[in-house]
């Protein structure tokens, strides 16, 4: 056995030490809380009084059986099938049109990017003073142009419209520069072959950029889809669930019987239900990109 073997097994130990405060901070911060949310959603538990008894699968039957549960989970598929294709959309053509060098192009992706550091608090705000009826700043475009008002943040079927747009609008910064990051990554070799055969323009986006992303698309996606089943705070400020019942979204749903009901073991359940959703999101990347792969060789 060589000397330099002899080292490398010696020094395992202090590999371990080397990892050892970040798997404490893991199993601390993140299995041990989710392990216990596990246990605590098969029990009644009282969050006043912490009194808690083993009630098995009565939470989840509960939840399955509840009308305003299939709601709030119905909304929140609906919150996520408006906005992710607009997420990939308008931040796939933001990044093929601003990834270019320059001053205006730089002060572009620099303001697209600074909406989505600005605190929700402060953006719906401002979107719920732009959409006031009769005043706003929307209301007073529609009746410029003759268009009569519409109650986007009252009407059953615009409100959960109008939150998802206005979501778009403050966070389209980041999958934006997660594209542009992509863009960046494709070898400039390529584009200076295709410029010597004449390529047009459009054969160079169908045939070497587009398919260059896909996998960042496909990322970005599915960074979307989990991000967007989280939502809970632009709705919470802008509507409150409203108007009947229509924009209450799965996390709202948890906060609500947590905090209001004081119903912690059926909040729990609520929550793990949205945790397998998130599950099925993760699972889904993985197949797709071992799919990928293997379409490869």
């Amino acid at each position: 056995m060589s000397a330099q073997t002899v080292g490398i097994r010696a020094s395992r130990p202090a590999y371990a030490l080397f990892v050892l405060p970040f798997v404490t901070l893991y199993v601390l911060l993140l299995l041990w809380p989710l392990a216990k949310g596990i246990w605590i959603s098969f029990h009644d538990h009282d969050l006043l009084s912490d009194d808690s008894f083993w009630v098995g699968l009565a939470n989840y039957k509960e939840l399955f059986a509840d009308e305003v549960f299939h709601q709030v989970v119905w909304n929140t598929i609906r919150f996520v099938a408006i906005s992710t294709p607009i997420f990939v959309i308008l931040s796939l053509m933001l990044a093929l049109a601003l990834n270019r060098p320059g001053k205006l192009a730089t002060f572009l992706r620099a303001t697209f990017f600074c909406a989505s550091v600005f605190s929700v608090t402060l953006i719906t705000l401002v979107w719920k003073l732009a959409l006031m009826p009769e005043r706003g700043l929307i209301a007073q475009m529609f009746a410029a142009l003759g268009i009569p008002e519409l109650p986007l943040l009252t009407s059953d079927n615009l409100a959960l419209l109008t939150i998802a747009l206005v979501t778009v609008w403050w966070i389209i910064g980041l999958p934006m520069i997660m594209f542009l990051s992509a863009l960046q990554q494709i070898p400039g070799d390529i584009y200076e072959a295709a410029a010597l055969d004449n390529t047009p323009r459009w054969r160079v986006l169908t045939h070497i950029t587009l398919p260059s992303l896909k996998r960042a698309v496909i990322l970005v996606t599915l960074i979307e889809v989990i991000r967007q089943f989280q939502v809970f705070p632009q709705i919470m400020l802008m509507t409150n669930g409203g108007p009947n019942n229509t924009t209450r979204s799965i996390v709202q749903f948890t906060y609500e019987q947590a905090f209001m009901q004081l119903s912690l073991g059926y909040a729990t359940a609520a929550s793990q239900i949205l945790l397998a959703i998130m599950l099925i999101g993760v699972s889904a990347q993985l197949w797709l990109e071992r799919d990928r792969k293997g379409g490869a060789r």
